[in-house]
């Protein structure tokens, strides 16, 4: 897996990895054809640093412009781009952004990081390619490093625990210090459905419960819901004392 990231500010990212460096002796940028504030990065300064980077890896690298207008980046979209390409190009813009005529002449596609904006693509390029590379294999001792966390199977992490058993005066879940493994299997996978329902509603609602076949992993999902709704009652109730005790006040 190879990824460029061509950005005018390469030591924001040079720190992390090597970056394809657009040069800054040269203009880069003008103003907005049709008025407007501030300005738009040039389409000639970026073709000719992505021909450079294509022209050096041997081929023509799927590029993705960093973009609050393109498809939103999952965890799911860093395994298709995994799976698929073995050369991306990251663009990053800045200012205004970047001239169309680039985006259509050269960019396959635009990935934003969701619904807001940051000042520059450097952070979120980082965050793709962070993302992506963990997944390769080599990277990380075992595919388990990623396997069960987060979003990979479209639900949110088990909580962790390490050393000492107790901290002010919390303690680890008994069941972690058992020793049982399948237990502690049971238990992580109900915390894992508990904390997505409660959560990430939106994420529970993808969720296909048809793909539990056994009557064991059936029962660990019947006591996540139980748990879930008592934890939702207590906070209603809690809610409810709260705002009676503000009236009376």
């Amino acid at each position: 897996m190879r990824i460029d990231i061509l950005t005018l500010f390469p030591a924001s990212v040079d720190a992390m990895m090597n970056v394809s460096i657009l040069s800054k002796q040269m203009q880069v940028d003008d103003y907005p054809y049709g008025g407007g504030r501030g300005a738009v990065m040039q389409a000639d300064p970026l073709y000719r640093c992505w021909a450079h980077v294509c022209e050096e890896a041997g081929s023509r690298g799927h590029t993705i412009y960093l973009s609050p207008c393109g498809r939103t980046f999952t965890q799911s979209v860093a395994r298709e781009l995994k799976d698929k390409y073995d050369h991306l190009i990251l663009v990053c813009g800045h200012y205004e952004g970047i001239d169309q005529r680039f985006i259509d002449e050269c960019v396959d596609e635009e990935l934003s990081m969701g619904d807001f904006v940051v000042t520059g693509g450097e952070i979120p390029a980082m965050a793709v390619t962070d993302a992506i590379c963990r997944m390769v294999p080599g990277v990380l001792p075992e595919e388990e490093c990623f396997t069960e966390e987060s979003h990979w199977a479209g639900l949110l992490e088990y909580p962790q625990y390490s050393r000492p058993d107790e901290w002010h005066g919390r303690r680890v879940p008994d069941v972690l210090l058992s020793g049982h493994h399948e237990n502690v299997a049971k238990w992580r996978k109900k915390e894992s459905y508990k904390r997505t329902m409660l959560r990430r509603p939106d994420l529970w609602a993808q969720f296909d419960e048809k793909l539990l076949k056994t009557k064991s992993e059936k029962k660990v999902l019947a006591e996540a819901k139980a748990e879930a709704e008592a934890i939702r009652a207590a906070e209603v109730k809690k809610a409810e004392e709260s705002d009676t005790e503000t009236t009376v006040e």
